[in-house]
Protein backbone atom coordinates (compact mmCIF):
# COMPACT_ATOMS: atom_id res chain seq x y z
CA UNK A 1 0.00 0.00 0.00
CA UNK A 2 1.46 3.34 -0.97
CA UNK A 3 1.74 6.17 1.54
CA UNK A 4 -0.80 8.99 1.11
CA UNK A 5 0.45 11.94 -0.86
CA UNK A 6 0.76 15.34 0.79
CA UNK A 7 2.09 18.81 0.18
CA UNK A 8 5.39 17.72 1.70
CA UNK A 9 6.69 14.19 2.18
CA UNK A 10 6.30 12.15 5.32
CA UNK A 11 9.81 10.81 5.78
CA UNK A 12 10.25 7.15 6.75
CA UNK A 13 12.35 8.22 9.74
CA UNK A 14 9.34 10.08 11.09
CA UNK A 15 7.35 6.84 11.44
CA UNK A 16 10.01 5.12 13.50
CA UNK A 17 9.59 5.01 17.29
CA UNK A 18 12.43 6.37 19.33
CA UNK A 19 12.34 10.14 18.91
CA UNK A 20 9.69 10.94 21.51
CA UNK A 21 11.03 8.46 24.13
CA UNK A 22 14.22 10.52 24.17
CA UNK A 23 12.16 12.99 26.19
CA UNK A 24 11.72 10.44 28.96
CA UNK A 25 15.45 9.78 29.00
CA UNK A 26 16.17 13.50 29.28
CA UNK A 27 13.69 14.03 32.12
CA UNK A 28 15.12 11.05 34.01
CA UNK A 29 18.59 12.47 33.43
CA UNK A 30 17.43 15.80 34.86
CA UNK A 31 16.15 14.03 37.98
CA UNK A 32 19.40 12.10 38.37
CA UNK A 33 21.43 15.27 37.90
CA UNK A 34 19.37 16.97 40.59
CA UNK A 35 20.14 14.10 42.95
CA UNK A 36 23.86 13.67 42.37
CA UNK A 37 25.43 16.29 40.08
CA UNK A 38 23.81 19.66 40.76
CA UNK A 39 25.45 20.39 44.08
CA UNK A 40 28.99 19.17 43.28
CA UNK A 41 29.08 20.88 39.88
CA UNK A 42 27.69 24.17 41.19
CA UNK A 43 30.05 24.01 44.17
CA UNK A 44 33.02 23.56 41.83
CA UNK A 45 31.97 26.52 39.68
CA UNK A 46 31.39 28.62 42.81
CA UNK A 47 34.78 27.71 44.25
CA UNK A 48 36.60 28.39 40.97
CA UNK A 49 35.28 31.95 41.09
CA UNK A 50 36.62 32.56 44.59
CA UNK A 51 33.58 31.31 46.52
CA UNK A 52 31.44 33.97 44.89
CA UNK A 53 29.56 34.30 41.64
CA UNK A 54 32.10 36.79 40.39
CA UNK A 55 31.03 36.25 36.77
CA UNK A 56 27.40 37.12 37.51
CA UNK A 57 27.72 40.56 35.89
CA UNK A 58 30.23 39.51 33.22
CA UNK A 59 29.94 41.37 29.93
CA UNK A 60 30.20 38.12 27.99
CA UNK A 61 27.83 36.07 30.14
CA UNK A 62 25.24 38.68 31.12
CA UNK A 63 25.21 41.11 28.20
CA UNK A 64 26.26 39.00 25.21
CA UNK A 65 25.06 35.47 26.00
CA UNK A 66 22.13 36.23 28.31
CA UNK A 67 20.52 39.38 26.98
CA UNK A 68 22.00 39.13 23.51
CA UNK A 69 21.24 35.43 23.19
CA UNK A 70 17.62 35.93 24.17
CA UNK A 71 17.30 38.76 21.65
CA UNK A 72 18.94 36.63 18.95
CA UNK A 73 16.41 33.85 19.51
CA UNK A 74 13.53 36.30 19.36
CA UNK A 75 14.84 37.88 16.16
CA UNK A 76 15.32 34.46 14.58
CA UNK A 77 11.72 33.56 15.39
CA UNK A 78 10.48 36.85 13.95
CA UNK A 79 12.54 36.33 10.78
CA UNK A 80 11.12 32.84 10.24
CA UNK A 81 7.62 34.21 10.82
CA UNK A 82 8.10 37.01 8.30
CA UNK A 83 9.53 34.66 5.68
CA UNK A 84 6.73 32.15 6.21
CA UNK A 85 3.97 34.74 5.92
CA UNK A 86 5.58 36.27 2.82
CA UNK A 87 5.79 32.95 0.99
CA UNK A 88 2.69 31.25 2.40
CA UNK A 89 0.53 31.52 -0.73
CA UNK A 90 3.32 30.68 -3.17
CA UNK A 91 2.81 27.14 -4.53
CA UNK A 92 6.54 26.66 -5.01
CA UNK A 93 7.18 27.28 -1.30
CA UNK A 94 4.69 24.79 0.14
CA UNK A 95 7.40 22.23 0.79
CA UNK A 96 8.84 24.48 3.54
CA UNK A 97 6.15 26.96 4.65
CA UNK A 98 4.02 24.42 6.49
CA UNK A 99 7.01 22.84 8.27
CA UNK A 100 8.12 26.39 9.10
CA UNK A 101 4.74 27.10 10.67
CA UNK A 102 5.15 24.04 12.85
CA UNK A 103 8.67 25.17 13.76
CA UNK A 104 7.31 28.54 14.86
CA UNK A 105 4.61 26.87 16.92
CA UNK A 106 7.05 24.46 18.56
CA UNK A 107 9.50 27.22 19.53
CA UNK A 108 6.68 29.37 20.90
CA UNK A 109 5.10 26.53 22.88
CA UNK A 110 8.47 25.41 24.26
CA UNK A 111 9.36 28.81 25.68
CA UNK A 112 5.82 29.32 26.96
CA UNK A 113 5.71 25.91 28.64
CA UNK A 114 9.04 26.49 30.38
CA UNK A 115 7.79 29.88 31.58
CA UNK A 116 4.65 28.28 33.03
CA UNK A 117 6.67 25.57 34.76
CA UNK A 118 9.02 28.18 36.23
CA UNK A 119 6.04 29.96 37.74
CA UNK A 120 4.58 26.72 39.12
CA UNK A 121 7.60 24.87 40.55
CA UNK A 122 9.02 27.65 42.78
CA UNK A 123 12.60 26.39 42.72
CA UNK A 124 15.49 28.58 43.88
CA UNK A 125 18.48 29.63 41.80
CA UNK A 126 21.88 28.55 43.16
CA UNK A 127 22.83 32.14 44.03
CA UNK A 128 19.86 32.27 46.47
CA UNK A 129 20.91 29.20 48.43
CA UNK A 130 22.99 28.87 51.55
CA UNK A 131 26.47 27.72 50.64
CA UNK A 132 26.29 29.52 47.32
CA UNK A 133 26.16 33.10 48.55
CA UNK A 134 22.47 33.13 49.49
CA UNK A 135 20.44 32.49 52.64
CA UNK A 136 17.70 30.05 51.65
CA UNK A 137 17.78 26.31 52.33
CA UNK A 138 17.51 23.94 49.38
CA UNK A 139 13.94 22.71 48.94
CA UNK A 140 13.79 19.79 46.49
CA UNK A 141 11.34 19.70 43.62
CA UNK A 142 7.84 18.58 44.73
CA UNK A 143 8.79 18.98 48.41
CA UNK A 144 6.69 21.23 50.66
CA UNK A 145 7.94 24.80 50.49
CA UNK A 146 7.34 27.06 53.52
CA UNK A 147 5.49 30.24 52.59
CA UNK A 148 8.16 32.45 54.14
CA UNK A 149 10.67 31.27 51.51
CA UNK A 150 8.74 33.03 48.78
CA UNK A 151 7.92 31.85 45.27
CA UNK A 152 11.05 32.00 43.10
CA UNK A 153 11.05 30.74 39.52
CA UNK A 154 14.30 29.06 38.48
CA UNK A 155 13.18 25.65 37.20
CA UNK A 156 13.33 24.78 34.35
CA UNK A 157 15.89 27.14 32.79
CA UNK A 158 14.18 29.67 30.54
CA UNK A 159 17.33 31.02 28.93
CA UNK A 160 18.61 27.56 27.99
CA UNK A 161 15.15 26.89 26.58
CA UNK A 162 15.47 29.87 24.25
CA UNK A 163 18.26 27.92 22.60
CA UNK A 164 16.98 24.37 23.07
CA UNK A 165 13.60 25.33 21.59
CA UNK A 166 15.35 25.37 18.22
CA UNK A 167 15.87 21.61 18.29
CA UNK A 168 12.49 21.75 16.56
CA UNK A 169 14.40 22.86 13.46
CA UNK A 170 15.36 19.18 13.09
CA UNK A 171 11.79 18.46 12.03
CA UNK A 172 11.64 21.50 9.77
CA UNK A 173 14.65 20.27 7.82
CA UNK A 174 13.40 16.69 7.96
CA UNK A 175 10.63 17.82 5.62
CA UNK A 176 12.19 20.74 3.78
CA UNK A 177 15.82 19.65 3.30
CA UNK A 178 16.46 16.28 5.02
CA UNK A 179 20.23 16.24 4.62
CA UNK A 180 20.50 19.28 6.91
CA UNK A 181 18.34 17.94 9.73
CA UNK A 182 21.22 16.76 11.91
CA UNK A 183 23.11 20.02 11.46
CA UNK A 184 19.97 21.87 12.55
CA UNK A 185 19.59 19.61 15.58
CA UNK A 186 23.22 20.18 16.53
CA UNK A 187 22.69 23.94 16.22
CA UNK A 188 19.76 23.87 18.63
CA UNK A 189 21.63 21.69 21.09
CA UNK A 190 24.72 23.90 20.91
CA UNK A 191 22.72 27.11 21.43
CA UNK A 192 20.93 25.68 24.45
CA UNK A 193 24.14 24.26 25.93
CA UNK A 194 26.01 27.57 25.55
CA UNK A 195 23.14 29.61 26.99
CA UNK A 196 22.72 27.11 29.81
CA UNK A 197 26.40 27.00 30.74
CA UNK A 198 26.54 30.79 30.75
CA UNK A 199 23.75 30.88 33.32
CA UNK A 200 25.34 28.13 35.41
CA UNK A 201 28.55 30.15 35.54
CA UNK A 202 26.53 33.13 36.79
CA UNK A 203 24.87 31.04 39.50
CA UNK A 204 21.44 31.36 37.91
CA UNK A 205 20.74 27.66 37.32
CA UNK A 206 21.73 24.14 38.23
CA UNK A 207 22.65 21.59 35.56
CA UNK A 208 19.35 19.75 36.04
CA UNK A 209 17.42 22.91 35.19
CA UNK A 210 18.98 22.94 31.73
CA UNK A 211 18.48 19.23 31.10
CA UNK A 212 14.83 19.56 32.08
CA UNK A 213 14.43 22.46 29.64
CA UNK A 214 15.87 20.33 26.85
CA UNK A 215 13.44 17.55 27.76
CA UNK A 216 10.49 19.93 27.60
CA UNK A 217 11.61 21.45 24.30
CA UNK A 218 12.24 18.09 22.63
CA UNK A 219 8.91 16.71 23.84
CA UNK A 220 7.02 19.65 22.39
CA UNK A 221 8.99 19.55 19.12
CA UNK A 222 8.16 15.85 18.69
CA UNK A 223 4.53 16.37 19.63
CA UNK A 224 3.97 19.28 17.26
CA UNK A 225 5.58 17.38 14.39
CA UNK A 226 3.61 14.20 15.01
CA UNK A 227 0.30 16.08 15.20
CA UNK A 228 1.13 18.08 12.09
CA UNK A 229 2.08 14.92 10.16
CA UNK A 230 -1.13 13.21 11.28
CA UNK A 231 -3.25 16.16 10.16
CA UNK A 232 -1.41 16.33 6.85
CA UNK A 233 -1.92 12.62 6.20
CA UNK A 234 -5.58 12.86 7.16
CA UNK A 235 -6.14 15.81 4.83
CA UNK A 236 -4.45 13.90 1.99
CA UNK A 237 -6.66 10.88 2.57
CA UNK A 238 -9.80 13.03 2.63
CA UNK A 239 -8.73 14.67 -0.63
CA UNK A 240 -8.48 11.25 -2.27
CA UNK A 241 -11.95 10.11 -1.18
Amino acid sequence: MSAPSSSFPVMPEQRLPGLLPVSIVLLVAAWLAAQSLDQPWASWLFHQQGDAWSMKGSLLLETVLHRGGRLMSQLAWAAVLAATLWHWRMPTAKHWTRPAARLLLAVLLSTACVAVLKAATHMDCPWDLAGFGGQRPLVPLFAHRPAELGTPGCFPAAHAASGYAWVASYFFFLHAAPRWRHVALAGGLLAGAVFGLAQQLRGAHFLSHDIASLGVCWTIACGVDRIGAWRNARSAMEART
